[in-house]
């Protein structure tokens, strides 16, 4: 249960950071690799796809949160 745990913890670390450099920041970061710019189209995409990255990156951070105070209970309660 505890290997388990520490791999869906893993997991959810790189989806998490995977998740945030999507984003697009204030100077645009990572997030104008798929499509963010000063390209025509780019403004509506990142209008659409950037309150869907917000809501993932809520999700994921408390199942993140959710599997660690998990794994840190199970840790002091195992024999």
């Amino acid at each position: 249960m505890l290997t388990a745990g520490e791999i869906v913890l893993v997991i959810l670390s790189i989806l998490l950071i995977a998740v945030v450099l999507l984003q697009s920041g204030r100077s645009g970061g990572l997030g104008a690799i798929t499509g963010g710019g000063n390209e025509v189209g780019a403004s509506r995409r990142n209008r659409g796809t950037d309150p869907m990255l917000a809501r993932i990156t809520s999700v994921v951070g408390l199942a993140f949160y959710a599997v660690g105070i998990t794994i840190a209970w199970l840790v002091t309660h195992h024999p």
